[in-house]
């Protein structure tokens, strides 16, 4: 009797593999019509949800990181952001409700703006925005 070596098979059987890719197929494209889609509503540049009685005070972060605020026709260069928030709360104190608006140079690190905002709305300054150039 002779004994019959046995042969080692080096195939792969991706058949179920197929099997299981195209039911998955299947499922997602059923599942994704279903899917509701988030929608944002982005303000438009024209449009003010309030009307604004005063100027608003216009804080400029220039490519150096020096803050100012200016105010009408008046400009002061400030310190650092809780002299910011000093004058803003100052000049809000003769005008309630007044808008302000950051106008950064887009050379600045996007944090530096970031934290002017929130130390402005921390202090609880409702009306707090950016301001943009139009294209």
């Amino acid at each position: 009797m002779a004994r019959r070596a046995r042969r080692i098979k080096n195939e792969i059987n991706v058949v179920p593999y197929i099997d299981v890719m195209l039911v998955l197929l299947v499922i997602f494209m059923v599942a994704t019509p279903m899917m509701q889609q988030g929608v944002v509503n982005l303000p438009t540049v024209g449009k003010s949800d309030q009307e604004v009685n005063a100027a608003p005070l216009r804080v400029e972060i220039d490519a150096a990181g020096a803050i100012k605020l200016h105010d009408k026709e008046e400009s002061s260069d400030l310190a650092d952001l809780k002299a910011l928030v000093a004058s803003v709360q100052a000049k809000q104190a003769i005008t309630p409700n007044r808008p302000v608006v950051i106008a950064a140079d887009k050379s600045i690190r996007y944090e530096q703006v970031m934290n002017a905002m929130d130390a402005l709305k921390q202090a609880n300054i409702a009306r707090v925005g950016l301001l943009v150039q139009p294209k």
